[in-house]
């Protein structure tokens, strides 16, 4: 008997074999997981909140941006003139090359500065003080807007603080008024962003710098590395999601920067320093252009948002 089971085993196996081929395989399709309609009430308020203070003024906004409306009296519709107006006007046109010009001096500059001063401060760690340094460097932060503005006004005008330093150094050719000659208003106004947005930059930095493992430098040096294959090397490839998180941010404060022109020049001298957010001002509450402000309000939002998705890209995917 035990001879029979023996022989009939690989027949048995074979027809085991057969049935698992022609048994249904799963299809992969489960059943549907259940909506959690409870997270959806949880979220309600802040999509409430959302909706009612940012979505519906931006619907309406563009609404708007498509008539002709000084504020009060019937509205004119005028299609896609307000927004071809931003092509051709040539104020309009200088206007965001102004923001461009900004753009390099609160960003581009900031980035720069705060990824050298933390190639620095990495091989100055334990520098005493090092602690107050970046406090003050991160200061122009916590000080309002308006308030850093009066300051550098002060600073700028003709008998500030920058004329006398140039005339005690023996530089009298070189004093002016800053913020009213139209070859320096627009650079004058540039710095102001550069110098609030170093500190910002910086503290990132660091912050970035302190999550890259301690051991890579540490090789890097044994193997002779210099300060700039260092940073090359590992700091910069590092820093690369804070890059990208200080880039956005200085950005965004570029193009839609208001306060600071509102109050040292005033768009001046002439239009040298006018920039989108002052002109949709300007055109809103001066001269009751209401259409044409909002057509550069949603022009220059949809800027912002292209280029922070542009930016967006070179943050490390994850398991980079």
């Amino acid at each position: 008997m035990a001879v029979e089971d023996r022989s009939a085993a690989p027949a048995l196996a074979a027809r085991a074999r057969s049935a698992r081929i022609r048994s249904p395989q799963p299809t992969g399709r489960g059943p549907r997981p259940r909506v959690q309609w409870k997270a959806y009430l949880y979220l309600a308020p802040a999509l409430l909140v959302l909706g009612v203070f940012l979505l519906y003024p931006l619907g309406q906004s563009v609404w708007i941006s498509f008539y002709d409306w000084n504020g009060l009296s019937l509205a004119t519709w005028t299609g896609a003139d307000n927004y071809i107006e931003i092509f051709t006007d040539a104020r309009l046109r200088a206007s965001f090359a102004h923001a461009g010009v900004l753009v390099v001096f609160f960003a581009v500059v900031p980035v720069v500065v705060g990824l050298f001063l933390t190639a620095v401060l990495g091989r100055a760690a334990r520098l005493r003080g090092l602690s107050f340094f970046r406090a003050v460097m991160f200061l122009p932060q916590v000080v309002a807007s308006v308030v850093v503005a009066t300051s550098w006004l002060a600073i700028y005008s003709p008998q500030g603080l920058l004329n006398q330093v140039l005339r005690s150094l023996g530089l009298e050719v070189a004093t002016r008024s800053w913020l009213g000659d139209f070859s320096t208003a627009l650079p004058a106004v540039g710095l102001v962003g550069s110098w609030v947005g170093i500190g910002l930059c910086l503290v990132l930095f660091l912050s970035g710098v302190a999550q890259i493992d301690t051991e890579l430098y540490e090789s890097a040096r044994l193997e002779g590395a210099g300060l700039f294959r260092e940073f090359f090397a590992i700091t910069l490839p590092g820093l690369r999601g804070q890059v990208a998180v200080a880039l956005t941010l200085t950005v965004v404060a570029a193009l839609k920067t208001f306060d600071l022109v509102y109050v040292t020049t005033q768009g001046g001298p002439g239009d040298a320093t006018t920039v989108p957010a002052f002109l949709a001002y300007d055109r809103a509450f001066q001269t009751n252009q209401v259409g044409s402000a909002c057509a550069i309000g949603v022009t220059l939002a949809v800027l912002i948002l292209v280029i922070s998705v542009l930016i967006g890209r070179i943050q490390p995917k994850d398991g980079e």
